[in-house]
């Protein structure tokens, strides 16, 4: 999944620089130049230039079979500093859910090769990314904020190779998202997920195949349920000694135990200790996994695979090994 096309490829349909050098010089003007008139066939392909684009970028839910690819996944960089004390128009705080540099309404969306970041800096709730779209494909990009780096609102996402961090609750919301091979990396001490899943939804947040890391001495869990039934599983995930021995935590409510959802099989490394986890987390055995591919996850009513949305050829280029410096110089 996420092999880009051996094809020939056509010429991207909009180029972005920052420097002005292409036809548009900032990501929000190319995306508002999409036509409406795009299909599952005929992708409306944007290309971003590598550059630091210091904007706030939405995507109206009339944006649908866009590509959004950066030249190189490091040095392609969208980035804002909203908090959610910020004051707003109205004289009161903007709150969380106005914060992202980044927010993608429409379905079919793709983002690659990018890095989505809020360099407020560690100020409490500032979103890098909120997507309330469905059939969401990230592939081959980065994350990076400190409490609440990605809200995945509603919808379903797929998230393949990708590296995402932060140290409170940095990825949270209601969504039901398939996690493949993303590295996850903790700042300071905190909570990886926050999910909200709701109760009718089979899944939540799935991590499979990844990596979580995180600074020197920090310690974290796996994480803590927003709401009643929040649903997270970490799948064949590799563990640094960041990860609390318990795992697990139950925001002080402790009547979140009977109905969250959490559950992990085949951690290995220092912070996989399954006999010291908490007794309420779910107990999951091999054959349960056999449901847990991005296809049985994401299906949904319409079937959805996102195997089916091709990778663009662009979106190759390694992250690399080398982790970046925390937004904002908090460290």
């Amino acid at each position: 999944m996420g092999v880009a096309s051996q094809n020939t490829p056509r010429p991207p349909d909009a180029v972005v620089a920052a420097d002005g050098s292409a036809q548009y010089k900032t990501v929000q003007d190319a995306i508002n130049a999409a036509p409406q008139t795009t299909s599952a066939a005929r992708r409306w392909v944007i290309f971003v230039k590598a550059g630091t684009y210091r904007e706030l970028v939405y995507v109206q839910r009339e944006k649908r079979f866009v590509t959004l690819v950066g030249e190189d996944p490091v040095r392609t960089i969208v980035t804002y500093n909203r908090k959610a004390s910020d004051t707003g128009p109205d004289g009161l705080a903007i709150g969380t859910f106005r914060t992202p540099s980044v927010q993608i309404d429409a379905d079919d969306f793709t983002i690659e090769n990018l890095t989505l970041q809020n360099d407020a800096g560690p100020v409490g709730q500032a979103l890098a990314v909120r997507v309330d779209g469905d059939r969401v494909v990230i592939r081959n990009s980065r994350f990076l904020g400190w409490q609440d780096t990605m809200l995945l609102n509603r919808g379903r996402q797929y998230i393949e190779g990708s590296f995402i961090a932060g140290h409170v609750d940095f990825i949270f919301g209601g969504a039901t998202t398939f996690f493949e091979r993303c590295h996850v990396h903790v700042w300071r001490d905190g909570y990886i997920t926050a999910a909200s899943t709701p109760a009718d939804a089979p899944y939540g947040f799935v991590f499979a195949n990844g990596t979580i890391t995180g600074a020197a001495g920090a310690k974290t869990y796996l994480g803590r349920p927003w709401r009643d039934f929040a649903q997270v599983t970490f799948l064949n995930m590799q563990m640094s000694d960041v990860v609390r021995p318990e795992g697990w935590h139950n925001w002080d409510k402790p009547e979140r135990e009977q109905t969250s959802r959490y559950s992990e099989f085949g951690s290995t490394g220092a912070g996989a200790r399954p006999a010291d986890r908490v007794k309420w987390a779910k107990p999951i055995t091999r054959a349960d996994t056999a449901a847990l591919t991005p296809q049985r996850v994401l299906g949904g009513s319409d079937g959805w695979n996102p195997a089916a949305v091709e990778a663009h050829p662009s979106a190759v280029k390694a992250i690399g090994a080398e982790l970046p410096k925390a937004p904002g110089g908090g460290l």
